[in-house]
């Protein structure tokens, strides 16, 4: 497919509730919480860069933190430790062993954990306060939780929801979930990638399953505002074919406070990692999405974390991150998971970016798909060659959907009207 960007999408400037059944555990004891307004992030010890051991021991304690009722709040509060480290925390003078990358990992979620919660304090806090929209939402949550408490799920009567049913196609076919970002990971490729209202019709014209946002500022470049306009965007293709996609909230969410976020700006789903908040904060955020109508993704980057997402989570829709070696890595950790009877499972491979213009991704994703998954994210990638004519954001997501074969097509394969139309050989590697 070397289709240009339609005449209305083509560059013209630089970036600058569905109703379906709702079966979910018993919604869990909450531990106390203390509000955003009352108290002020300890700071990490001084000696944290001395030894990468002592540092990961020292924000894995504070990780810990004490809970509460979201009915006795005014507000959703993220954690808060009780007190901070220890400033007597002793520091080897020998040079200690290089730590683990599972070590290291861990220590980059609780970092990321306490940064976000920093960030929802200063939203609370801030002269405008928060939106009537969010607010709504978290009293409707209050009043849902309220009553909610007792209710078990019942795999008998479980249905896919709306996202999980558009990625789930049929067996050797794979679905593309595009994810925005207005800042890239380094990439350097492009500076500057273009507004929701030129590339939320490129995703669905172009063969996208779904849309994710990455509304973190400070990560992803995006606000909750730019899920707004994406969901405006895609809800005007009503009665269109292709129609709407789903939206999700791919936020670094730590807190039920960023589920009424995504659901009061039109989020149908989000995004839970496992690896910044833990199994058990994953499966106390889902009871809460459910309450809201929101689907759940969690995120997992070992298989011990996948059955836990799909076991005590209670989650249907799996997605591999942060694993490299290719997809053999990747479906590991997802191949021959315990899925609770009456329940499917849908599987999804996050896609990195690779640092060169070979659009190796792309053949990832012809290999993601022969090994299983139902689904691949992208993000990225699609950015990479800017707005080029045969490689723009549409033409990746197209290949990626196209049905050419690894052996003998190159990543620059197109199909050419659609998911399984038709075959390719084209671009052979003499």
């Amino acid at each position: 497919d070397h289709r240009p960007l339609p005449a209305h999408q083509a560059p013209t400037g630089g970036s600058k509730a569905i109703d379906r059944p709702t079966n979910r555990p018993a919604t869990p004891h909450k531990p106390t919480l203390l509000p955003f307004y009352s108290t002020t992030m300890p700071r990490l010890s001084s000696s944290v860069g001395a030894a990468a051991a002592v540092a990961i021991a020292v924000l894995a304690s504070n990780g810990d933190s004490t809970n509460g009722d979201i009915n006795n709040r005014i507000f959703a509060s993220a954690f808060v430790p009780t007190s901070p480290p220890s400033v007597h925390t002793s520091i080897p003078t020998t040079t200690p062993p290089a730590p683990s990358s599972t070590s290291l990992q861990m220590a980059i979620g609780v970092l990321a954990r306490k940064a976000k919660e920093a960030s929802l304090r200063e939203y609370v806090q801030r002269p405008e306060g928060i939106e009537p929209a969010v607010r709504s939402k978290i009293d409707e949550l209050k009043k849902a939780a309220a009553l909610d408490s007792n209710l078990d799920d019942d795999a008998t009567n479980w249905k896919p929801g709306p996202l999980q049913t558009v990625l789930t196609k049929r067996r050797g076919t794979i679905t593309i979930i595009a994810e925005y970002k207005r800042r890239l990971e380094g990439s350097g490729f492009i500076d500057e990638v273009f507004n929701p209202e030129i590339l939320s019709p490129t995703f669905r014209e172009f063969g996208a399953s779904a849309v994710a946002v990455m509304a973190d500022d400070k990560i992803g470049g995006c606000t909750y505002g730019d899920i707004e306009e994406f969901v405006k965007e895609q809800r005007g293709a009503e009665g269109d074919m292709p129609g709407p996609l789903p939206v999700i909230s791919s936020d670094i969410i730590v807190d039920e406070l960023q589920l009424c976020q995504s659901a009061a700006f039109g989020a149908q789903a989000v995004l839970l990692m496992a690896e910044v908040i833990g199994i058990d904060k994953c499966r106390e955020l889902k009871s809460y999405a459910d309450l809201l109508d929101l689907e759940c993704i969690v995120a997992v980057n070992s298989r011990d974390d996948a059955q836990a997402a799909v076991a005590d989570v209670g989650a249907t829709i799996i997605s591999v991150q942060g694993v490299d070696g290719g997809a053999d890595a990747k479906y590991a950790v997802v191949a021959d998971l315990t899925v609770p009877e009456g329940k499917q499972l849908c599987t999804i491979a996050n896609i990195a970016a690779k640092d060169n213009k070979a659009l190796e991704e792309v053949e990832e994703a012809w290999v993601c798909r022969d090994r299983g998954f139902n689904s691949v994210w992208v993000s990225d990638v699609l950015y990479k060659s800017g707005a080029d004519p045969t490689e723009h954001p549409g033409a990746i997501i197209a290949s990626m959907k196209a049905k050419s074969s690894v052996k003998w097509a190159s990543p620059k394969a197109r199909s050419g009207k659609g998911e399984g139309a038709r075959e390719y050989l084209g671009d052979l590697l003499m």
